[in-house]
């Protein structure tokens, strides 16, 4: 007998604990996966068109083959030596410019985050770090606190060496260029070098998708790493949600900005679902970083998540997704445009390959965010069998970003039935 939603939240209030978030007003029990489907514990089917976690999809048979091969042979840490965890590293640094060379694995992104703005401090002497004001980057104590939306009531005064810098929003502060994001950059390393904190790096999401993915030309992040540089800081690119092919013209986002990060950081599509993240920086980078600290992760790069990662990347190139998500990208955009024209409500039509959306606002003339519609349309979405998001800075930014064999197909009934609903929910605030 299956058990009831009620009875499930309950529990888990009392074994987890209070304020575990879930997803919509009426919260999903998914009991399992496939592809782009999920279903939950009555047997309905939904389509995925948020979950970048099984970046290949959900149970991929090749990554579940790779895991179940592997772990049925050998599961360990690197103080013993195995072939799987250099093979990955060379496979998955030949997708990137040649100076991005090693890597450190660990298990989740926020580790990998850590570790680079230690990075950052073991290369550059200082920590002073930059990011935007609407971003998240993970949840250790440090990276913690370049979540303006998740600053903890405890920071150990880890916050005196974190700057912030306005979000870049396309929609209503265009800045085509990227010159006055770097002017803006460029004011808090002064001010950090001013108070003697001094700078280290500035930290960032090559495509902003927390921030709501704004609009921004090929080559945008060239003129603050140029600041950057300059001030002898790192580029470090979380490429946590943007990598992998997933924005369909390039493997990484960083490579349509224009930049070559020092560091760039990966998690949690890295071996579809299984945990893994990493770091990616030049040799001297992480000779500095292995030289000024002592860190070992026992589970970080065991035979098991390399086997699941490299599957991944084996499957990336065998069904040829990154175009895959080019192609289904562009048509996306053209139906998101043609809904656009239909329904007031939406602003703005942002996004690249498998990451798109759009911007509901309740007046087009003045911009004003819709948030609480937003959150109307998501939960009507998810009563009709689909599942999406919303992000940015205002909340009011469509979030869809499904895994990655997503077709045209499954891109018509998530529009068919996005301007079902969009006709039957009322703008309002």
């Amino acid at each position: 007998m299956t058990r009831s939603t009620a009875d499930l939240m309950a529990d888990r209030a009392r074994l987890l604990g209070p304020n575990v978030a879930t997803f919509y007003d009426d919260p999903l029990h998914i009991v399992r996966g496939e592809g782009v489907w999920l279903w939950d514990a009555e047997g309905r089917k939904y389509l995925d068109c948020y979950n970048n976690v099984p970046h290949v999809g959900h149970c991929n048979p090749r990554v579940v083959e790779a895991i179940c091969r592997q772990a049925s042979t050998l599961n360990t840490h690197t103080r013993y030596v195995h072939e799987g965890i250099l093979a990955y590293v060379e496979r998955l640094t030949a997708t990137m410019a040649d100076a991005l060379e090693s890597a450190v694995l660990t298990c989740t992104g926020s580790e990998a985050n850590d570790i680079a703005l230690r990075m950052a401090e073991a290369v550059t002497g200082h920590r002073g770090i930059i990011a935007t004001d609407a971003t998240y980057h993970g949840n250790t104590s440090l990276v913690s606190q370049l979540g303006q939306s998740n600053v903890p009531t405890v920071g150990f005064g880890l916050d005196q060496y974190f700057r912030f810098v306005a979000a870049p929003d396309s929609y209503r502060n265009p800045d085509p260029d990227g010159a006055l994001f770097a002017q803006s950059v460029a004011a808090r390393i002064d001010a950090l070098k001013a108070d003697g904190t001094g700078f280290a790096a500035l930290v960032v999401c090559p495509y902003f998708l927390n921030e709501g993915f704004p609009r921004h030309a090929d080559g945008w992040l060239k003129a603050a790493a140029e600041v950057v540089r300059k001030a002898g800081g790192l580029l470090i690119c979380d490429e946590v949600q943007s990598g992998f092919g997933r924005i369909g013209t390039h493997m990484w986002a960083h490579e349509k900005m224009g930049v070559v990060p020092d560091i760039v950081v990966l998690g949690k599509p890295m071996g579809n679902g299984h945990p893994i993240g990493g770091v990616v920086t030049s040799s001297d980078i992480l000779g500095a970083f292995r030289s000024g600290y002592r860190y070992f992760n026992t589970f970080g790069g065991n035979p098991v998540s390399c086997a699941a990662a490299m599957a991944v990347l084996e499957e990336i190139e065998a069904e040829d997704l990154m175009a895959n998500a080019r192609k289904v990208g562009a048509y996306a955009q053209e139906r998101l445009t043609i809904l656009a024209g239909k329904y007031d409500v939406i602003g703005d039509v942002r996004g690249s390959g498998l990451v798109f959306g759009a911007e509901m606002v309740l007046d087009p003339a003045d911009k004003t965010p819709a948030s609480g519609y937003a959150d109307r349309v998501i939960n009507q979405m998810r009563q009709r069998g689909v599942i999406l998001s919303k992000l940015g800075r205002h909340k009011n930014t469509l979030k869809i970003r499904p895994p990655m064999p997503f077709s045209t197909a499954n891109a018509d009934l998530l529009f068919d039935t996005l301007d079902a609903v969009l006709a039957q929910t009322p703008v309002a605030p």
